[in-house]
């Protein structure tokens, strides 16, 4: 598996449980412009790796376009739900959709080329325990979401 330096600054580490595991990294939350006053875009770099692969994007939010709140809703709904639910981020370069399979919540990463190109598209999915597992997930994103933005 490739190493990655460890980040400076809040992160969170997402999967990764065993060494054949896929493990996504945020970390990085910046704010791209900070000179004009309380603007709510935050970037953030989203790492996914794993045996044999690295991919890397940057991502761009309008204060973290709800993915906390996304993932709070998950974790609420420990019992299950009916289909896929989705998010995404403000340009659409990351992805979230969550399907709820008894015994696990399954999450699709997408990770996605700028638009208009749209050239590449690389999709990871982890598996979580319902309930505190996603809640503890949840904190974790909104913590890192909630962190100074690195200058």
């Amino acid at each position: 598996m490739v190493q990655v330096e460890e980040p400076d600054g809040p992160a969170v580490h997402i999967g990764g449980g065993s060494p054949y595991d896929i493990q996504l990294q945020l970390y990085q939350l910046t704010c791209p412009y900070a000179g004009d006053g309380d603007d709510p875009t935050r970037d953030f770099l989203v790492h996914v790796q794993g045996d044999h692969l690295s991919v890397e994007t940057l991502v761009r939010t309008w204060d973290g376009d709800g993915l906390d709140v996304f993932l709070a809703a998950l974790a609420e709904d420990f019992r299950g739900w009916a289909g896929e639910r989705t998010w995404k981020s403000l340009e659409h370069d990351l992805t979230l959709s969550a399907e709820h399979a008894g015994h696990c919540v399954r999450l699709t990463w997408g990770l996605h080329d700028r638009l208009p190109d749209n050239a590449w598209h690389f999709e990871a999915t982890t598996e979580h325990a319902p309930g505190e597992d996603m809640r503890n997930l949840a904190a974790e994103v909104r913590a890192f979401l909630q962190s100074d933005p690195q200058s």
